[in-house]
């Protein structure tokens, strides 16, 4: 007898009573212009689904798609790439499938293992959770920057860095403390992903914009209005659900921002979270911070304050 769970970042599969299965899979098009880094990047960013929810990957198949104009070597790095990140995680890559495409596409599908009784959702926060976040927020706009030909070698360094940095570690140590709800930053924006967070767990949340970690060169790169099109899709999702209390478009567009292999966000007991937090920073997450807290608002609305 098997059961199926639907509430997290990744589907769940109940096989007995002390296991279920996690299922993920997520691609993209190339976000930065070395073929390697892009395979690592995508691979780590198809992983995190599995963590958030307090899996362990084990396997996933390769998911190309790739032009006939582009030499093979190209594919070579990217699947090099990717190999590196699933060797660094003790995953298996143990198959994939291919098509032709006129662009490149690539990225994972991934199952992980848990035990059901330990598997963190993403609606099941608490009023009074403090909320932290891993990674710092603004690769969407770092991204941008690096096809407009914008960005400075310095914040193509970090968001790299920061986009490649796998969420295990997090993870692990998200496992020995009172954590309540998780998900990954992903292409919703920190607000999209926390919005969804808060509705789901029929809760509120406030944010504080001074603790906000974030990447190196980014608002700069805003004030120069290089910005990607899934920011503007993201602020018109949220409109209504989010009051604020920062003028300005430039703040509004990095918290919408879509993110590439972004932080892990958990609703953690407040008890708990200064002690998570240097958990964290001692695994040498240093970017992690405390952003705000999980509120009892019946609406759901999330307080962006400064």
């Amino acid at each position: 007898m098997f059961g199926v769970e639907t509430r997290g970042d990744a589907g769940i599969v109940r096989l007995r009573p002390d296991l279920a299965l996690l299922f993920t899979a997520d691609f993209f098009a190339p976000v930065v212009d070395d073929p390697r880094a892009y395979g690592r990047i995508s691979a780590a960013n198809s992983l995190s689904d599995i963590w958030a929810m307090g899996g362990t990957p084990i396997a996933a198949l390769n998911l190309v798609g790739f032009p006939d104009s582009l030499p093979k070597t190209v594919l070579r790095d990217i699947l090099r790439g990717a190999s590196e990140i699933c060797a660094e995680a003790g995953v298996s890559i143990v198959g994939g499938h291919s098509v032709r495409d006129e662009e490149p596409k690539f990225g994972l599908a991934a199952v992980g293992t848990v035990h059901p009784k330990r598997v963190i959702l993403n609606s099941t926060a608490r009023p009074g959770d403090s909320l932290i976040l891993t990674k710092a927020i603004g690769t969407g706009v770092v991204t941008t920057g690096i096809k407009r030909g914008l960005a400075p070698a310095s914040a193509i360094r970090a968001a790299v860095a920061s986009m490649e940095s796998l969420n295990q570690t997090a993870a692990d140590v998200m496992s020995r403390f009172r954590v309540h709800a998780c998900t990954d930053v992903t292409g919703f924006g920190l607000l999209g992903h926390l919005h969804r967070m808060a509705h789901a767990s029929r809760c509120g949340a406030r944010i504080h914009f001074s603790t906000m970690p974030i990447l190196s060169g980014v608002m700069e790169l805003l004030q120069r209005k290089c910005y990607p099109g899934g920011t503007l899709a993201n602020l018109g999702f949220l409109e209504g659900k989010v009051s604020w209390d920062l003028d300005g478009p430039v703040y509004r567009r990095l918290l919408a921002d879509p993110q590439t292999s972004g932080g892990l966000l958990m609703a953690v007991h407040p008890r708990d979270a200064s002690k998570l937090l240097a958990g964290l920073r001692r695994k040498g997450i240093v970017q992690s911070r405390i952003i705000g807290e999980v509120t009892s608002d019946p609406r759901h609305r999330i307080q962006v304050l400064a």
